[in-house]
């Protein structure tokens, strides 16, 4: 067995699942336990030296970048998805682009004077629409330079603008600037909510593309300034220029356009009707800016910065703004809703407005707090009823509460003229004899002021004097009725309670209808509705609205009507208003009701009948003021303006009285009644006609009177109220 043995080799068992059938069952190398050994320290040695290399790279700054960059480049390829994704939703959510149209902007109303002059705009803007060309080109340069430095070179949004803003406000920890382009502001503007949403800031990006594209820069910027609020109720540069500076936006300074530019950061805090401080700070960095930019010199920055900061009043200012309430009022009526821009032309001559302004405001500002007046009131009408003149108050700003058109009150000894033309026209005559003394009806006893009675004397007496006891005799006779009717038919709207007392003036009505009620004395007997709208067009010249004057209708005949003019003219030259002589003929009645508490004078020329009310709001009696002496004085302050340069002309009528009573002698001021005392009740009598109907109208005073301004006084108000 041993050779056999001999020629043999050994075969190891061997698991190789790589060879073939016909292999040997040899062991390979790797089989070798020393071999295994030496392969796996190869083999540590290798992983060591790649775990080094792969240490030495994959963990430094490199590998950090690296892998930076690469979330970076993810996250920007989701986000880009993201923002996609979330434009396309809520671009779904929005009409479609072809049913997009720019919305009306608020129609303006701009009320004109008797010459073109504005007297205001009213309406929900403010203001009117104007272009680029009808503004100071400071404005639009203002406005860039502080809002969208890049405007006429971006495409509606500026990513550069939008970058500087946030890098700004990152590094300031709080909102401190705004990416918006004024393209952006607009699109907001026109179609947009101010709610602070994603939602809204897309809308606002994607509208702000499409009026890129659908409108030029220029077209872009005039809607943006013709619409953009400016503070103060004012929408577009037109309406805060003449809210601001009462100018033109064409008339505006550097220094005002830099106001208003600043303006558009925060238009109510920054005001200057709020805050003057606070809107020059802000001017300056407009003008720090258009500097830098290069649309201003060093020269002209310096003399801006040294302008003195702009003030404006808490509310608009100017006794115009009574006559543009009172326009607002009555338009409805005229023309319906206001669709679009219109043009009011009134009746109101600025020059007159302004004198009556004055003489108002110059009179209560020296007398008031020694008289106890706060409030005063003018009214100037003309033969046909056009109001020239509307003064509702001391000062709109602080009140706007119209004392000419709407105030109430108790007219006193001026509503006597009602009551003497009714005696007339039952037959009586200026020479006509009452007994002036202490009557009694029923339980109310009317009484002289002081108590001082004349006796026997004329009703052309009686009413120069202002006597109480012949005024309600003369009722009593004619009968309450009548004069109610009387003063109605002469243009009287309000209430009148028909009782004996009305002969003292105790029925309330306004400065205005009073004042138109003496119209016809003064125009030859003719009613003059009043009105102050005389025409109302569109922009383009459209005819809306025109006044047409109804039929004249007389309602004083010529007897009567001349008889009281030969009365009432006595009330200036010798009776109770002789502060109000000015060298023209002229006629009127004062009032002065119970305890002082209101104080008129109506009075007029063949040109103007103007009527004026001094007084307080709570009813709180004056100091003794009397028709004949405030109201007398503002009255001849306003007449001696408004007639200079007018040829003189006389009243109507002939009638001829001699002189009643002698200067210097007792002149009674109006004294009023008690309205709660009780008052008789009178039949109410027969009505009574117009007399005789012949006749013809005065000319129609010229639409000129009173232009000339306030030359001509030859004394101060201060020397007339002294009684020099």
């Amino acid at each position: 067995m041993a050779p056999r043995d001999k020629g043999r080799q050994r075969i190891e068992p061997g698991f190789g699942s790589g060879r073939d059938s016909s292999d040997d069952m040899r062991a390979d190398p790797e089989d070798s336990p020393v071999a295994k050994r030496k392969s796996a320290v190869r083999k540590v040695s290798k992983s060591k030296r790649s775990s080094s290399r792969r240490g030495k790279n994959g963990s430094g700054f490199i590998g950090l970048l690296r892998r930076a960059v690469y979330w970076s480049f993810v996250l920007c390829i989701w986000g880009g998805i993201a923002l996609t994704g979330t434009i396309l939703y809520f671009a779904a959510k929005m009409p479609q682009t072809t049913t997009w149209t720019i919305p009306d902007r608020a129609p303006n109303v701009r009320i004109v004077s008797v010459e073109g002059e504005l007297i205001a705009n009213r309406g929900a803007s403010g203001g009117e629409a104007i272009g680029l060309h009808d503004m100071s080109p400071y404005i639009p340069e203002a406005v860039i330079a502080i809002e969208d430095r890049r405007f006429y070179s971006h495409f509606g949004v500026d990513p550069i603008g939008f970058a500087r803003a946030m890098v700004t406000n990152v590094i300031s920890g709080r909102l401190v600037q705004g990416g918006s382009t004024i393209t952006q502001q607009l699109a907001k503007n026109l179609f947009l909510t101010p709610d602070r949403t994603l939602e809204r800031k897309v809308q606002e990006v994607l509208l702000a593309l499409w009026l890129e594209q659908k409108y030029t820069k220029t077209q872009i910027l005039e809607m943006y300034l013709n619409r953009v609020y400016l503070g103060s109720g004012s929408y577009g540069v037109a309406a805060a220029s003449h809210r601001y500076f009462n100018k033109s936006a064409k008339e505006v300074t550097l220094p005002e356009a830099a106001l208003l530019a600043g303006l558009l950061k925060a238009p109510s805090r920054l005001s200057p009707a709020r805050d003057p401080k606070a809107a020059r700070e802000r001017s300056q960095l407009v003008l720090a800016a258009m500097r830098e930019q290069g649309m201003i010199g060093v020269d002209e920055l310096d003399v801006a910065m040294k302008q003195p900061t702009a003030r404006a009043a808490s509310y608009w200012s100017g006794s115009e703004q009574y006559v543009a309430d009172r326009v607002m009022e009555e338009l409805p009526n005229l023309i319906g809703d206001v669709s679009n821009d219109i043009v009011v032309d009134t009746t109101v001559d600025l020059g007159l407005q302004k004198l009556g302004e004055a003489s108002i405001r110059d009179l209560i500002s020296k007398n008031g707090e020694k008289l106890n007046v706060s409030q005063g009131a003018l009214v100037s009408v003309d033969g046909t009823g056009a109001v020239r003149a509307l003064v509702g108050g001391y000062d709109y700003a602080n009140s706007q509460f119209d004392r000419a058109s709407e105030a109430k009150r108790q007219p006193g000894s001026a509503f006597k003229p009602f009551v003497y033309l009714s005696a007339l026209e039952k037959g009586l005559t200026p020479e006509s004899i009452r007994n002036d003394a202490p009557i009694r009806i029923g339980k109310w006893t009317p009484g002289n002021y002081n108590g001082k009675y004349f006796g026997k004397v004329t009703l052309a007496e009686a009413l120069a004097r202002s006597l109480n006891s012949v005024s309600a005799q003369l009722v009593m006779e004619v009968g309450p009725a009548t004069v109610v009717s009387t003063a109605h038919r002469l243009g009287i709207d309000s209430s009148l309670t028909s009782n004996a007392s009305l002969a003292l003036g105790t029925s309330e009505v306004t400065l205005l209808e009073l004042t138109d009620s003496f119209v016809p004395f003064a125009n030859g007997g003719y009613k003059a509705p009043v009105h102050i709208i005389r025409r109302v067009t569109t922009n383009s010249g459209k005819l809306l609205f025109e006044y047409k004057g109804p039929t004249p209708d007389r309602v004083v005949s010529p007897r009567n009507l001349s008889m009281m003019n030969a009365m009432l003219s006595q009330t200036i030259e010798t009776g109770t208003a002789t502060k109000a002589r000015f060298g023209w003929p002229a006629a009127g009645k004062t009032g002065t009701s119970q305890n002082f508490r209101d104080a008129w004078f109506i009075g007029y020329t063949s040109n103007l009948t103007t009527g004026v009310w001094f007084g307080n709001d709570n009813g709180k009696p004056t100091k003794k003021i009397t028709g004949g002496s405030l109201p007398a004085i503002a009255w001849k302050d306003f007449m001696v303006a408004a007639h200079k340069g007018v040829p003189i002309a006389p009243l109507p009528g002939d009638y001829r009285l001699d002189k009643l009573i002698e200067e210097g002698n007792d002149i009674l001021p109006d004294s009023g009644v008690d309205p709660s005392a009780p008052s008789a009740q009178l039949d109410p009598g027969t009505q009574v006609g117009l007399g005789d109907q012949t006749g013809s109208t005065r000319p129609i005073p010229p639409g000129d009177v009173g232009q000339n301004g306030q030359a001509g006084r030859k004394t101060t108000l201060f020397d007339l109220i002294m009684g020099n």
